[in-house]
């Protein structure tokens, strides 16, 4: 049996797959791997649930044009560092199926649920595509290996829905106001900080 060389690093992240610093927060994240064994709970939260499945435009949800285009500034300037493509944002959608299906993807194991919590950020923010779809979410459970009727489990047993009840439960209790929002240790960290706050976080919990 051979011992893994890496210090545990355990990490519990706020998350929604329509947020976009969400994606970049999850791929920074992702680069403490080489030196942490990450043990992350992925607490999913809609932080729109009054979005149409249909989707709106992004300039209903109250942001000033001004701050808007600094944040798709600085939100592609990111999305350039980690060599990954966002398309301009200007829908957002409903991501309550996609959660509950990501929750229930959590029992496939870790190699299901990763290779879907990647898709559903690649597809709504990469390639423009409407996650409140269901046969678009049917598809990507199926390509990243989850058993048949997955989705039909995921939005029909209460279960789910009580997870996401008690993820944002523990967000209120915490008063996290934004996402991401990390907890390495007992720090609190908002937003898609740069890896290497990550790494300087992760060096005084580890």
């Amino acid at each position: 049996m051979t011992c893994d060389p890496r210090p545990p690093l355990r990490v519990t992240v706020f998350s929604d797959y329509i947020c976009p610093f969400c994606y970049i927060g999850f791929l920074r994240l992702e680069r403490l791997r080489a030196d942490y064994d990450l043990r992350v709970n992925w607490c999913l939260i809609e932080i729109h649930p009054d979005n149409p499945p249909e989707g709106r435009a992004v300039a209903e949800l109250g942001y000033s044009e001004e701050d808007w285009s600094a944040m798709m500034g600085s939100l592609g300037e990111m999305a350039r560092e980690e060599g990954v493509t966002i398309r301009p944002h200007t829908c957002t959608t409903n991501s309550r199926r996609a959660l509950l299906l990501a929750e229930a993807a959590k029992e496939e194991g870790a190699e299901v649920f990763y290779a879907l919590h990647r898709r559903l950020f690649e597809v709504y923010l990469g390639a423009g595509r409407n996650i409140a779809e269901p046969d678009l979410l049917r598809t990507l459970a199926a390509e990243a290996g989850a058993a048949p009727g997955l989705a039909e489990r995921a939005w029909s047993e209460p279960r789910y829905a009580d997870r996401l009840q008690r993820n944002l439960a523990a967000a209120l209790e915490l008063g996290v106001t934004g996402t991401p929002t990390f907890f390495i240790g007992e720090r609190r960290l908002t937003g898609a900080l740069p890896v290497e706050v990550l790494r300087h976080v992760a060096r005084a919990v580890a």
